[in-house]
């Protein structure tokens, strides 16, 4: 058996992919995205390896991009990298720039050269794909990383527009693509999230970042 093989057969039923919310805590999601739970509540804030809460609030409603990454590293190497670790290490590569007391990203181009050159993966952009294409992208690669609607944690929605938020696709085929959401708010919206290509179709994009390259 090829070792692309073996990767795709580990995972084929429920993923032994670690989770990981972009709040830190997934149990105050619900909370969080209801209004209910301010970002100043959030207890394991030091988790994400902000040197201070006020830095951790500033980025936890931008890292969704990341948190995909520190679930790729965890699945693939064993190490859970914090999430603003990885974000500050990826400022001087461009991959969020500021715009006064904005922070736009994250940016794709950017992104893909800070992973190859610090983490040593190979990632690719990919744009104008539909959700049918995920599944080629896989076999190519073993994660997609997607631009959906935030919304997607409600697959009846339906969406006012594609794109704004990051997810992190580990399975695709013809009929079906399964992801963790970094902001889903309870466990069924958050791992192992399984829609029909149809369904997700209504939140992506037709954009995002191919990561680790398949062994052939």
């Amino acid at each position: 058996m090829s070792a692309k093989s073996a990767f795709q057969n580990a995972f084929s039923t429920q993923s032994v992919i670690p989770y990981f919310s972009q709040w830190e805590d997934p149990d105050a999601a619900a909370g969080i995205i209801a209004g209910e739970i301010s970002l100043s509540e959030v207890t394991l804030w030091r988790e994400s390896g902000a040197s201070s809460q006020e830095e951790f609030i500033e980025w936890a409603n931008h890292v969704c991009g990341m948190c995909c990454l520190k679930m790729v590293l965890a699945a693939t190497s064993g190490n859970v990298v914090p999430i603003l670790n990885l974000t500050q290490k990826s400022l001087p590569y461009g991959a969020y720039v500021r715009d006064g007391a904005n922070i736009k990203g994250l940016i794709y181009a950017p992104f893909v050269e800070f992973v190859r050159k610090e983490l040593s993966l190979s990632a690719q952009v990919k744009v104008g794909i539909s959700a049918k294409d995920i599944a080629g992208e896989l076999e190519n690669h073993c994660f997609f990383i997607a631009s959906v609607h935030p919304s997607i944690r409600k697959p009846e929605s339906l969406p006012p527009h594609k794109g704004g938020h990051l997810v992190l696709v580990t399975r695709a085929d013809a009929q079906s693509v399964t992801f963790h959401n970094p902001s889903g708010h309870d466990i069924s919206s958050q791992q192992d999230v399984t829609l029909s290509v149809d369904a997700f179709s209504r939140f992506f994009a037709g954009r995002g970042i191919s990561l680790v390259a398949a062994a052939k």
